[in-house]
């Protein structure tokens, strides 16, 4: 029998009978340690489908042997952490939010929690400073402006409720009417007048016929000086703080079709510790306000 196999006179190895461009390719074998290495990682990786969690199922994956899981070891963690802040907790939960402060033990926990609460709950919307985007109406939260109050009890009660939502009977809940019925000279004197509540550049002489149209359609909200009433969560319009923006285009487009934004109430799915721990990290960042007695006075 004819023995065909072709040497490489340069080399003495045996080719593939593969060539490209005439160069022909040699059939060198792979290094006996390569393949070794090789043949072990098949088996390591057999033995540890076997012993771990590995094939995806339709609802899940095989358990493994060994019955390891990363969540139930994650799991295992929090209610370490959660035991050991257990007493912790439940002061937090039975305080009162107004003298929370006066624990500076208790104060700290509630704050570093509640940062941790802002981080994965909060920040997808107000910001990851909680600076807020006035493009999207999501409020800044660092600035002394609350339409509903800015005490521990005012925040905590929005968190508890939100805000224009339809999961929570509860809800806060404000409606700022069209007014694009008005004539177009109407609507941008009144733009003129809101940009003098808060000293913004503005035509005088519009402004003056704009007074008018605020007094006749929107100081029942507002205020007669612009005020708001934060128990209708009708905002401040003398403070030059702007939700969606204080130009006059953007003023004059919120007039003409109100965009209101929603949010979803966090009692169900953070829990009253939660709460309250947010509570205090928002309070905390610079816009918070203190508790007000019946007469009026700061109660710290």
């Amino acid at each position: 029998m004819t023995d065909k196999r072709k040497i490489d006179p340069a080399t003495g190895t045996e080719t593939t009978g593969h060539s490209w461009d005439g160069i022909e390719e040699l059939n060198t074998p792979l290094p006996r340690w390569w393949l070794w290495t090789f043949y072990a990682t098949v088996v390591w990786g057999v033995i540890y489908t076997i012993l771990y969690p590995a094939w995806p199922m339709v609802s899940g994956a095989t358990a493994g042997l060994l019955g390891y899981s990363t969540r139930g070891e994650v799991a295992a963690e929090i209610a370490r952490v959660d035991l050991s802040n257990a007493d912790l907790t439940e002061s937090l939960v039975n305080v009162d939010l107004a003298v929370l402060k006066d624990n500076e033990e208790l104060h700290r926990f509630a704050t570093q929690a509640g940062r941790s609460v802002f981080a994965a709950n909060c920040s997808q919307c107000h910001g990851a400073g909680a600076g807020g985007v006035v493009a999207s109406g999501y409020p800044n939260l660092l600035d002394d402006d609350w339409l509903w109050g800015g005490t521990m009890e005012d925040i905590a009660y929005t968190v508890r409720h939100g805000i224009r939502n339809e999961d929570d009977p509860d809800a806060r809940f404000s409606e700022m009417p069209p007014f694009d019925w008005m004539e177009e000279a109407e609507l941008d004197a009144t733009v003129h007048f809101v940009r003098s509540l808060s000293g913004l550049e503005h035509d005088a002489g519009a402004a003056l016929a704009g007074a008018e149209v605020y007094a006749d359609n929107c100081s029942a909200c507002h205020g007669e000086r612009g005020l708001g009433d934060r128990e209708m969560g009708a905002p401040n319009l003398a403070d030059a703080i702007w939700l969606r923006g204080g130009s006059h285009e953007a003023i004059l487009r919120q007039l003409k079709a109100p965009r209101m934004g929603v949010m979803p109430p966090w009692q169900a799915r953070l829990g009253e510790a939660e709460v309250r721990a947010v509570t205090a990290y928002v309070h905390g960042l610079g816009g918070g306000e203190a508790a007000v007695d019946a007469e009026g006075a700061a109660a710290d």
